[in-house]
């Protein structure tokens, strides 16, 4: 019990709190030093997703009954959400959605993000209650702590969701910068004669130096392509997967290509002309935006230095013949 007094108190909190921030900013120095190469793991992920739709794709061809989502192998999160009927209850469809949007396909990624939905909450709820009740116990009083446990839930609930959201701006981020460059290089590859399925190949290659989940993207896409009977399926899945309007516009263009058999090169050449400008457009509005936003540090930050400098002299003046 005295270490755990002593463990909670404030000051060893502080110190805790600073050893781990000292040891996180030494990590994200060390980081890019000690990370391997994300492109070879990456495509290392890909040729396994595509293996595995070839797979079933040959099993539902021999008449067994084959799905394109992996069954995960039993588990503790797993009966957690058969038992609770999490699915239903948190929008299976829409989490596994946003957690393909960032990066995570398996049946088993969306198994683990609804039990945390669940876990998280309970966990951040008895730190909160436990803290409480021994650092502030003397000053918290009981309806207090009831409701700041109350709150601790309910933050707790939607952490997994802010910690999902972000991942999928950083991949949206990762994507949408190099997105222009990579449909340039398809409409170089389609008005050279190849067909889709090559120029998406050769467009993944050469992008994944700049983005490794567009290339990743652009890899499953082309699997999808070659083992899924509707063409059109594997187009929409791509938009789907990314998230961004301007892909979906591609996407969009793309399916109707192959629908009506009109001019893929004219197309790309319109919708890259066009995500150019609108790249432009993006960069004159931040541009635009940027003397408001330093106008408060400006105020709180640079003027008073500058009145600093211009009336420190004289002041001292003053104060010297005074």
């Amino acid at each position: 019990m005295e270490l755990i007094a002593t463990l909670l108190q404030i000051e060893t909190l502080v110190t805790l709190l600073v050893a781990l921030a000292a040891f996180g900013t030494v990590i994200t120095i060390a980081a890019p030093y000690l990370e391997g190469d994300k492109l070879q793991s990456r495509i290392k992920g890909v040729t396994e997703e595509r293996e595995r739709l070839r797979q079933q794709m040959k099993a539902s061809l021999a008449g067994n009954e084959a799905r394109l989502r992996e069954k995960p192998k039993g588990g503790v999160y797993q009966q957690l959400v058969e038992a609770l009927n999490l699915k239903q209850v948190l929008e299976g469809e829409a989490s596994r959605d946003a957690l393909r949007q960032a990066g995570f396909r398996t049946e088993k990624h969306l198994i683990t993000f609804l039990a945390l939905r669940v876990i998280v909450p309970i966990i951040v709820g008895i730190i909160t209650f436990v803290y409480t009740s021994t650092v502030f116990a003397d000053k918290v009083s009981p309806n207090m702590r009831l409701v700041s446990t109350m709150i601790s839930l309910v933050v707790g609930f939607y952490i997994p969701g802010i910690l999902l959201k972000n991942l999928i701006q950083r991949r949206q981020h990762s994507i949408k910068r190099a997105w222009s460059d990579a449909l340039d290089l398809l409409l170089i590859c389609v008005e050279s004669g190849m067909a889709l399925e090559p120029s998406l190949v050769r467009v993944a290659k050469e992008i994944g130096s700049q983005s490794v989940p567009l290339s990743e993207e652009l890899s499953l896409t082309v699997a999808e392509l070659s083992y899924l009977q509707d063409r059109r399926k594997a187009l929409d899945n791509f938009g789907k997967r990314t998230g961004l309007e301007t892909v979906k516009a591609v996407v969009t263009s793309l399916i109707q290509s192959e629908r009506y058999g009109t001019p893929l090169g004219t197309a790309l050449r319109v919708l890259a002309q066009e995500n150019r400008d609108a790249r432009m457009s993006e960069a004159e509005k931040k541009a635009a935006a940027l003397p408001p936003k330093l106008t408060v540090p400006m105020i709180m930050f640079f003027l008073p230095v500058v009145f600093v400098v211009i009336l420190g002299p004289s002041v001292i003046m003053v104060l010297k013949y005074d």
